[in-house]
This record gives C-alpha cells, sequence and structure tokens, in this order.
C-alpha cells in the first residue's frame, strides 16, 4: 500500500483542508495517509513556513493545497491495493 506523509500542525485549517480533499484520492487509490506534526517530528523543521506538505518517499508532492493532477499522476504509478 503506498502511503502518503501529510505535514502539518494542528487547527491550521490549511492543513484540514488538504487532508479532507486527499479522502477521496486516498480511497480510490488504495493509499494511506500519514499525518505529521511539523512541531513534534524531528526533521522536520524544514517544512515549518511551508505546511500543509504533502510527500511520498520523502519527495514532496504538493503544498498549501492538494494539486490533483500531480496526487494522481504519482498514485498511478502504483499499483492499486488487492485487497
Amino acid at each position: 500500500m503506498i502511503e502518503l506523509v501529510l505535514v502539518g500542525r494542528p487547527l491550521c485549517h490549511l492543513c484540514e483542508d488538504m487532508e479532507y480533499a486527499l479522502a477521496p484520492l486516498l480511497a480510490e487509490y488504495g493509499a494511506s495517509l500519514t499525518v505529521l506534526n511539523v512541531d513534534r517530528e524531528p526533521g522536520l523543521e524544514r517544512f515549518s513556513e511551508l505546511i500543509p506538505v504533502l510527500l511520498l518517499n520523502g519527495e514532496e508532492i504538493c503544498r498549501y493545497f492538494v494539486d490533483e493532477l500531480k496526487v494522481r499522476k504519482v498514485l498511478s504509478v502504483y499499483p492499486a491495493d488487492s485487497d
């Protein structure tokens, strides 16, 4: 299963919006999402002023808002979960 990472912080409306906008894409492609708090996870300080940031394998897919075309392009490379 492909796992995307959303770097954000609590009470961030853009972070909540991104998580909400990703939900149908995650379901469609059988992907999962891990949400990390930029203020609590070591090594994420570089994203502090860029949140929300969506990552796959440490590589940035988009920031601030979901770029649906870009997310679809990245997710389409991976086979759908067969469960």
